[in-house]
């Protein structure tokens, strides 16, 4: 038998961040991001994108819209608060603060920031049961991704 594999415990060399190209906050996070000094290399890609997909086949890429996720090198994936904190980590000015949000107590504060940034959303396309691009496409938790365009009348359709 084979052993198993697994990647915990495994050095992390580099984080690949995935973020919203479409939503200003994500933009304005991602600009932010590549302005800090850094400890460990980042690279900013876009979800969903074809560079996304071709890096990360085994990855839901539905759900890197839902919340940020980070992926690390050797396959370790981050999503909502350990992925903001990990970020944090790999900050040369950020790494103690990510050492304290990293505790239970800690952890609880990380992730009220990460609802309060989802909250900011919520005033552009984020509504929190799905999310809307500009291009046509909408997320349904209950459905996954269907494509609205306009239908006879003015109403909306709906496929997948």
């Amino acid at each position: 038998m084979a052993p198993a594999t697994t990647t915990a415990g495994a050095p992390v060399r580099r984080l690949a961040v995935l973020y919203d190209a479409e939503c200003p906050l994500c933009t304005a996070l991602r600009d932010w991001l590549l302005r800090q000094p850094r400890l460990v290399p980042l690279d900013l890609v876009a979800a969903g994108s074809e560079e996304a997909r071709a890096r990360f086949p085994g990855l839901d890429h539905g759900t890197t819209f839902e919340e940020i996720t980070v992926v690390g090198d050797a396959g370790q994936v981050y999503r909502g608060a350990a992925a903001w904190i990990v970020v944090l980590w790999a900050l040369r000015r950020y790494r103690s603060l990510a050492h304290r949000l990293s505790t239970p107590a800690g952890a609880v504060l990380a992730r009220g920031a990460v609802l309060a940034a989802a909250k900011v959303r919520q005033g552009g396309r984020w509504g929190g049961n799905g999310y809307r691009r500009d291009d046509g496409w909408v997320y349904e938790p209950t459905t996954g991704w269907v494509f609205v365009g306009p239908a006879c009348g003015g109403g909306a359709r709906a496929t997948r």
